[in-house]
């Protein structure tokens, strides 16, 4: 039997190019975004610039991490305690706790069995929020003209999670360029990788002043090449609060060359996923999330559905991959593990039984995709995948 060997945690090193401006900004000391000498652009303002310009986005804020991103980016639009906000039944813990965090509500809305949140529902749910914070779960993109069509008529505000999506987009329209505000994550597991870290995009004047402010920006919102005016901060900077999360140089410096090389990278994901979707075709029980052409997807991890096989089973087939050498994780499991849960793990957020979604949610298997995989790697993966669902699936029809 063929077994893998490789890491699903290990990511490829930092590029010579930003192991080289990291080093400089640790020679020179000045790590904070605010600390340059004359004539000096802070790494923090040109990443900035450099992240609006790819997007098309007129304004950009680095901040801390991609939660921070959204939580200021709620803020930014005024929800706060007391406040319903919709959201995805399928997505991860930081997305209803970023809703938490404002002291706000979340409804969650269904999931489809391409793993996108379910319009219809959506459209059943709008008169019970005025915004809606949307995550493009594990990369899945969902009709966005349909989408900001409904939240327009009914007067709901978007705001898109971008964490799984960076460099992808939807009808050639950049993700993060649909909504009012489109947060983005740099943590490891994203597409480009500074430990932790967060990006914010909007053409928002108003909104983005805000959100500067909230970053902790004192009265050096100056010092943001990539924000609205200076006469845009006239009032609010005296009636928004300093909630500190603001990036730093350091890590701004090793972002960078990966923010340049971001498509190139794209591309390398993408021919991954397509060796693992090729090798797993045909089979049996085994359903692949349908990717329309409008979804110009970057696809740093892969899903696939055991739809109604028993809980039993899919558990089976997991521990016979990891047997194997293949991690996968399994969003069905009534207990979170890692980073997977579902919308009734989060006890904070109370809901409602969502028999539609909770079926697809039974389903889901999810795995990283390192770049650190070869494509005979994923070949090999695909390979042992198919035998233990089709050995699972055989032993449950005979």
């Amino acid at each position: 039997m063929e077994n893998f060997t490789g890491s699903f945690t290990q990511q490829e090193p930092i590029p010579a190019a930003g192991i080289a401006a990291a080093t400089a900004v640790m020679q020179h000391g000045r790590l904070h975004r605010y600390n340059t000498v004359d004539g000096e652009t802070a790494e923090t303002a040109l990443l900035e610039e450099e992240f609006a310009a790819q997007t098309g986005a007129q304004f950009c804020l680095a901040v801390a991490s991609g939660g921070y991103a959204m939580t200021t980016a709620l803020r930014a639009c005024g929800v706060g305690h007391g406040d319903r906000v919709l959201t995805n039944a399928f997505t991860l813990a930081p997305v209803p706790g970023a809703i938490a965090a404002v002291g706000a509500t979340p409804v969650f809305v269904g999931v489809t069995p391409d793993l996108t949140i379910d319009l219809d529902d959506l459209a059943g749910k709008l008169d019970q929020a005025d915004t809606l914070l949307l995550s493009h779960m594990r990369g899945h993109i969902c009709d966005m003209r349909r989408l900001i069509a409904l939240c327009d008529a009914a007067g709901v505000t978007v705001i898109e999670d971008c964490a799984h999506t960076m460099g992808a987009a939807w009808d050639g329209v950049p993700s993060g360029r649909w909504g009012r505000f489109g947060c983005f994550s740099t943590q490891t597991y994203k597409h480009i990788n500074s430990g932790e870290g967060g990006l914010l995009i909007s053409d928002d004047a108003e909104g983005m002043a805000r959100a500067i402010m909230l970053s902790g920006s004192y009265m050096l919102f100056d010092k943001h090449s990539a924000a609205p005016p200076p006469e845009t901060f006239a009032q609010i900077k005296y009636e928004t609060p300093n909630i500190s999360g603001r990036m730093d140089n350091l890590r701004a410096a090793i972002l960078r060359p990966q923010l340049a090389d971001l498509a190139q990278q794209a591309g390398r994901w993408n021919d991954r996923y397509a060796v693992l979707a090729g090798g797993l075709e045909d089979t049996g029980g085994l359903m692949l999330p349908h990717r329309p052409a409008s979804e110009q997807f970057v696809a740093s991890s892969f899903q696939f559905l055991l739809l109604d096989w028993p809980s039993d089973a899919v558990a089976d087939v997991i521990a016979r991959c990891k047997t194997r050498g293949v991690e996968l994780k399994w969003f069905g499991g009534a207990e979170p593990t890692g980073f997977t849960s579902r919308y009734d793990s989060w006890r904070y957020a109370p809901s409602a039984p969502m028999p539609e979604t909770d079926r697809v949610l039974a389903g889901i298997v999810d795995m990283r995709l390192p770049l650190t995989f070869s494509l005979a790697d994923c070949a090999l993966i695909a390979r042992i995948i198919k035998a233990e669902v089709s050995a699972v699936w055989q032993s449950r029809a005979a």
